[in-house]
């Protein structure tokens, strides 16, 4: 989030869950003739880290603060062996004791040794003073499926962490079935957002990379999001276009909207701004909401973008990716 920006996803803290790296044109992918199915239909995300992320310090002293561990690092081992989830850490702390241990952090991408004494709680368990989360789960939308390449794009930007708002390190994760049950309309200085179900037993597809222009990954055999028309991509110009969405039960529908300005290659994937004209779609939601985030934008029988983003100041109005830049970033992961 930034200032009265609000992505247009809705993620929260389940399983101990709490959802930039754009492509250069020199590494593009080829989309010249590239078709594509846009969806809009909502999805369940679950994501597991690669390690585990540190997203709170307490006050005052504490062996992760006296270490040197910050908020937004990721533990990767823990006494030379790989850290993998919250309940492993806890458990190799307890095999190592109140022994100087070493962790192995990434900070900001960069690698991080740090020496670390764990202090016994009054329960006897050995505690470093750290909170740590290692997944998160929420509901947003998938933009297109490349029936060339069985892969899917969604979100339009990438999933983070909601304490550290640092991008999710990728371990693995996959999309799961969603239905929309509710909506929390959008008003001036408050998103609303999709409140949606899912079932974390049923898999549609495999997650493989978590990067700032969405969320990629590959469909299961006979999946019915790979279902439907495939359509050109094409750039986005200022002008009519409407979107599709799933704001109700299992339903994709399509809405009004103006694309008021195209900023290319925009380094925050912000490269279009729109304003939702559709009379339906205000009535229901407000405008763009949380859930929306990958709703993909049609122009002149095209794919050219995803929404991406709403603003907190006029939930008609907010962002959104084009969709070459989508392609680019999935080809490169």
């Amino acid at each position: 989030m930034h200032g009265n920006i609000q992505k247009g996803v809705r993620f929260g803290a389940a399983l101990a869950l709490a959802l930039a790296l754009c492509a250069t044109a020199a590494l593009a992918a080829e989309t010249g003739g590239k078709r594509l199915v846009p969806v809009g239909h909502t999805v369940g995300v679950k994501l597991f880290s690669r390690g585990v992320v540190v997203v709170k310090l307490p006050e005052g002293s504490t062996p992760a603060r006296t270490c040197g561990l910050k908020t937004g690092d990721v533990i990767e081992a823990c006494g030379g062996r790989t850290v993998t989830s919250t309940e492993q850490f806890q458990s190799l702390l307890q095999e190592n004791g109140t022994d100087t241990t070493e962790l192995s952090v990434k900070r900001q991408g960069s690698p991080v040794t740090l020496s670390v004494e764990p202090e016994r709680n009054e329960e006897g368990a050995c505690c470093i003073g750290a909170w740590v989360r290692d997944s998160m789960a929420g509901i947003g939308t998938v933009t297109y499926y490349d029936p060339d390449s069985n892969t899917f794009g969604a979100l339009g930007h990438g999933i983070t962490d909601g304490d550290t708002a640092a991008l999710m390190p990728f371990g693995n994760g996959a999309i799961l079935p969603s239905t929309v049950k509710a909506v929390k309309k959008g008003s001036c200085g408050s998103a609303g957002e999709l409140r949606g179900e899912f079932d974390l037993t049923e898999e549609l597809g495999q997650l493989y990379a978590n990067t700032g222009c969405g969320i990629f990954g590959t469909l299961n055999a006979a999946c019915s999001l790979a279902e439907g028309e495939a359509l050109p991509v094409g750039d986005a110009s200022e002008g009519p276009a409407v979107i599709r969405s799933n704001i109700s039960g299992d339903e994709v529908q399509e809405y009004a909207v103006e694309i008021l300005k195209t900023i290319p290659d925009a380094p925050d994937g912000r490269e279009l701004v729109i304003s939702v004209t559709d009379p339906k779609l205000i009535a229901a939601t407000g405008g763009i909401v949380q859930g929306m985030s990958g709703s993909p934008i049609l122009q002149n029988g095209q794919l050219v973008g995803a929404v991406t983003h709403v603003l907190l100041s006029d939930p008609t109005k907010g962002y959104g990716i084009s969709v070459e830049t989508m392609l680019n970033t999935g080809a490169m992961t």
